[in-house]
């Protein structure tokens, strides 16, 4: 636990009453109640401000953390077989300014993701604030029925996005929110635009590869064909070992790449 705990940056607690009285003053707040969520998070510290701000607070430590998993992802896609297409941030408020303006493209193309109010820089801290979203649950948190009927509109969104020449780079379930049966997409990741081609299969694998264990090969293959075609999940298929490795992926990948090749033969 002291491990994980030095390895995410942990904000000592001046840092954080310096921020909080920041958040004061800018958006004009006395008696200001700041709530910690017990997330499982390795790049910021996230806390919640009066139950509407969502304020992601950002270390040099976190953007060091970001650095090794970049470098982990890209190797991971030169195994795939083709040029790593991750980029990394250099400062924490780089960290925060990039999320921020990910939020605003993908609501511009009228897919949902939490409004974006403002990054800025409190010492060496990079601060994020979005809306927060009080009642909402993650896609892995949905029982089959439900996830049955939204994995369809993933997709959907998942090519909006595509469309627009862009990529999310880390979807996963708990990327994926789900609140008043609206689907919310956060936590963009970076990736260059020379790889995003590549970075848009991968999307694709990660997206079979969050649904697989919820409903099964056949079933999550099918509600990808409804916005993709056969040879966009042929070339999303290269990416499913390597999705595979990571830790916040658990699926049968022998079981999804069996499926494919039967659907795409």
């Amino acid at each position: 636990m002291e491990f994980r705990q030095l390895v995410r940056g942990r904000v000592d607690w001046p840092e954080i009453e310096r921020v909080a009285r920041e958040l004061a003053a800018r958006y004009d707040r006395d008696g200001m109640r700041v709530r910690f969520l017990d997330a499982d998070n390795w790049l910021s510290t996230p806390m919640v401000v009066d139950d509407d701000l969502f304020v992601k607070v950002i270390t040099r430590q976190n953007t060091l953390v970001h650095a090794l998993f970049t470098t982990g992802r890209n190797l991971g896609a030169v195994s795939s077989g083709t040029e790593g297409f991750f980029e990394r941030h250099e400062t924490p408020y780089e960290m925060a300014r990039h999320e921020l303006e990910a939020t605003r493209r993908v609501r511009e193309l009228g897919v949902n993701a939490p409004e974006p109010v403002e990054a800025f820089e409190v010492g060496d801290l990079g601060v994020l604030v979005l809306e927060y979203l009080p009642e909402f649950r993650t896609l892995g948190e949905l029982d089959a029925d439900a996830v049955a009927r939204l994995a369809p509109e993933l997709f959907s969104t998942l090519r909006t996005v595509h469309d627009a020449g862009l990529a999310h780079g880390d979807l996963r379930a708990e990327n994926v929110l789900v609140a008043d049966s609206d689907l919310y997409v956060i936590d963009a990741t970076r990736v260059s635009e020379d790889g995003r081609e590549a970075a848009r299969a991968y999307d694709l694998a990660s997206a079979l590869a969050a649904l697989e264990p919820i409903l099964g090969a056949a079933d999550a293959i099918a509600a990808a064909l409804t916005s993709y075609s056969t040879d966009e999940l042929l070339a999303a298929r290269r990416f499913l070992d390597f999705v595979a490795i990571r830790p916040d992926h658990d699926f049968d990948a022998a079981e999804l790449t069996g499926e494919l090749e039967k659907r795409t033969a």
